[in-house]
């Protein structure tokens, strides 16, 4: 059974304690003497795609040979992630408690700050923490209790990039190179010397989520190739300092951020639709319009999937109709371009592919707004 503990005097979530038996996990059974061995490794994190970190971080501690341990992990707290609101571990905290890693070892500060959690973090005497996607700033408080500093897997060519949605930045401007890095953390954000960076080619339909998770896996990969340099202290004499010149943001998306302008080119907003995937998605408005009677009706019309039209124009008796081509929609856009719409989702249905949404119109017009 799992108990969540609550401050008195802040009233907030600080870890997860469980007092379900579980002789059997080899977290809770590996003697601490065993354990000391190892360099003491704390991992923060909190998304899915820290999760799959995560994972390799387990995996490659269980070695016979392996130079450390996880010995603790810091997430957000939990949170209402259903429709029913119900409250669940971040996916972070969830996978570490299916690996039947300790739970009073799981902590979950509002803020990284805050007192009772410095206490607990410097009584586990870290030499290195690890951090992915945490998703909470970390005080100078922080960062100077492990011994060995902080080292971050950052989901771009630092020091491109910086800041909360590096990923879907990068893609809304349409790069055809990214990468992931590895850099220690510095007070500034994402502005410490790095490690190693792995480069990779963008293909022009590929959606935030599927990037992020490449990113992620290849920066775990990176990160596991430079453990031992970290330890033996040569990666901070090899981390190469930034060039702030070359510097730049990429700050947090708003749900403002998700409507759609026809009067941009196509490319843009296909691009912005690649950028935005799961969340918050990328929306339009149109009119629906009965050419028996005229009336029309206004909706709003989630896009899912685009890509940039090329073929021959299809004729129309007006410059706002869009038009039903070989399975897509087709969109007029800004500077005479056109957006390929294969994929829709209209308020409180499922996802539906072009062509099943141009059949239920039945003959009625459909047009941007």
């Amino acid at each position: 059974m799992m108990v969540l503990i609550w401050s008195s005097s802040a009233m907030m979530l600080r870890r997860f304690c469980c007092f379900s038996t579980s002789a059997s996990s080899s977290f809770a059974s590996a003697p601490l003497s065993s354990l000391n061995k190892k360099r003491r490794l704390v991992f923060l994190g909190s998304p899915q795609v820290s999760a799959s970190v995560l994972d390799a971080l387990f995996s490659a501690s269980s070695a016979p040979d392996s130079l450390f341990e996880v010995a603790a992990i810091v997430t957000q707290p939990p949170s209402g992630r259903d429709r029913g609101r119900k409250i669940t571990p971040s996916p972070v905290a969830q996978r570490a408690l299916d690996k039947g890693f300790p739970s009073d070892l799981i902590f979950t500060p509002v803020k990284a700050g805050e007192e009772s959690f410095l206490e607990n973090f410097k009584s586990l005497e870290p030499e290195l923490c690890v951090t992915a996607a945490y998703g909470n700033i970390l005080p100078s408080k922080v960062l100077k209790i492990p011994s060995l500093g902080t080292v971050n897997i950052h989901p771009s060519l630092l020091p491109l990039y910086r800041g909360a949605a590096p990923v879907q930045r990068a893609l809304e401007d349409g790069v055809k190179e990214t990468g992931v890095s590895l850099a220690f953390t510095v007070r500034q954000l994402d502005a410490g010397p790095v490690i190693s960076c792995q480069r990779i080619d963008v293909d022009d339909q590929i959606k935030a989520p599927e990037l992020l998770e490449l990113l992620f896996a290849q920066g775990s990969e990176l990160l596991l190739r430079e453990l031992p340099s970290i330890f033996d202290g040569s990666a901070k004499r090899k981390a190469e300092e930034q060039d702030e010149s070359k510097a730049t943001l990429a700050p947090k998306i708003t749900p403002k951020e998700s409507w759609l302008s026809f009067d941009q080119e196509a490319i843009t907003l296909h691009n912005k639709v690649r950028a935005f995937a799961g969340w918050p998605g990328t929306r339009a408005k149109v009119m629906i319009v009965d050419p028996q009677n005229g009336q029309s009706n206004t909706t709003e019309l989630k896009i899912i999937t685009t890509r940039v039209y090329n073929g021959a124009k299809a004729q129309s008796g007006d410059a706002d109709d869009v038009v039903f081509n070989k399975g897509s929609l087709i969109f007029p856009c800004g500077r005479q371009t056109a957006l390929e719409v294969l994929e829709v989702q209209l308020p409180g249905t499922k996802v539906v592919n072009a062509s099943a949404f141009w059949n239920g119109l039945r003959g009625q017009k459909l047009k941007r707004i």
